[in-house]
């Protein structure tokens, strides 16, 4: 297929609810979905990159320059066959892994409609249907977060993970605890400690928490080792596995336990899936990590979740869970078992809505 028109799109979505976390504390999501298309089919995809360089150097505007001056130059009007044609085009380039995955992913959608077959099936996928849980908030007081987890097992969700920072740990973690005893929960530091804070770490230790996601320095996994091995509880690295390789080198140290999978992060759809390879071949369960995704993005984890390694909830709730009104139909509805069920139609499984794009928009650009 001859790639003829890519557009960039800049989105502005509000949340439901504001999100805190480590580093920062948002009211809504700035995001860039990229439509890519091919003898009048068209693929979509989201870069999860945010507004400012909070969790990675990346951002909507770096995204948009690297997309704009660099990527898209490199496959439009360009032959693509398979998505691993974008990966070689993109091999050159260094760094800017949500950049590139929302090319690659749009790409994958695109072969996917054009073959009348789901990315699911692509991916050699066979779930139904995937567990998932929902990432909460750092809270204004410990009533507030209460509330809102006690909310969200209402709904259905049966796996919550709690964002933690230094002063707002153990004794959070202890009150959730005593309220649920039996609920499959988590934590996620975002890279707030540092090896002087172990005390924290032996205290989490007794709540016998699913995990304990990347507690140490963004690009770090030799402390994560040290850690590790102090712990009973598995540590699971997020930030710093930025592709295969790094993934390779932390379990080569035995630097954790577990590993977090988001798309973006580690580049697009085929460095994941090398990675979830990798993983299972060595016995390391992996889960699948959110970005607060539109539907576009939201459809792409849920398939990748469906690979028969991830054996840990993701975090890919509920279309309902962060936006009013989404971009792409339909929406995903939680159900009762606390599972999303895997879409089986072309591509990614969802349609984006033109007028709710339009309406969430603040830039275009046209690629043709």
């Amino acid at each position: 297929m001859r790639i003829d028109r890519i557009e960039i799109h800049h989105l502005e979505l509000p949340y439901v609810h504001p999100f805190e976390t480590s580093f920062s504390r948002e009211t809504k999501r700035e995001f860039i979905v990229v439509s890519v298309s091919a003898d009048g089919v068209i693929g979509w995809g989201e870069c999860v990159a945010g507004s400012g360089p909070w969790y990675s150097y990346e951002t909507v505007g770096t995204a948009w320059e690297i997309l704009e001056k660099h990527l898209i130059p490199l496959v439009l009007f360009e032959n693509i066959d398979k998505a691993q044609d974008i990966v070689e085009r993109f091999s050159r380039v260094r760094g800017h892994p949500m950049a590139r995955a929302c090319i690659e992913n749009a790409t994958w959608d695109l072969l996917g409609r054009a073959k009348g077959i789901s990315l699911s099936r692509m991916l050699s996928a066979g779930c139904e249907s995937v567990l998932v849980g929902v990432s909460v908030g750092i809270e204004e007081n410990i009533d507030i977060l209460l509330d809102r987890v006690e909310q969200h097992v209402d709904e259905g969700y049966r796996r919550i993970k709690l964002k933690i920072k230094p002063g707002w740990d153990v004794d959070v973690v202890k009150h959730v605890r005593e309220r649920w005893p039996d609920l499959a929960l988590q934590v996620d530091a975002n890279s707030a400690y540092t090896l002087a804070d172990m005390q924290i770490f032996r205290e989490l230790d007794q709540f016998d928490l699913l995990l304990i996601e990347q507690p140490l320095h963004h690009e770090d996994i030799v402390d994560h080792a040290k850690l590790q091995k102090e712990l009973m509880t598995p540590v699971c690295l997020d930030e710093s596995i930025h592709s295969l390789e790094h993934a390779r080198w932390a379990l080569d140290i035995n630097a954790c336990r577990i590993i977090n999978i988001k798309v973006g992060r580690v580049g697009g759809l085929t460095a994941a899936t090398q990675i979830h390879d990798l993983c299972s071949d060595s016995d390391i369960p992996v889960w699948c990590g959110g970005m607060l995704e539109s539907n576009i993005g939201r459809a792409v984890n849920v398939a990748l979740a469906a690979m028969q390694n991830f054996k840990l909830p993701g975090d890919i709730s509920a279309s309902a869970r962060y936006f009013h009104q989404d971009i792409a139909l339909p929406n995903f509805v939680l159900n009762s078992d606390s599972t999303l069920d895997v879409p089986h139609d072309h591509g990614i499984g969802v349609v984006v809505d033109q007028e709710r794009l339009d309406h969430a928009c603040i830039a275009s650009k046209v690629f043709s």
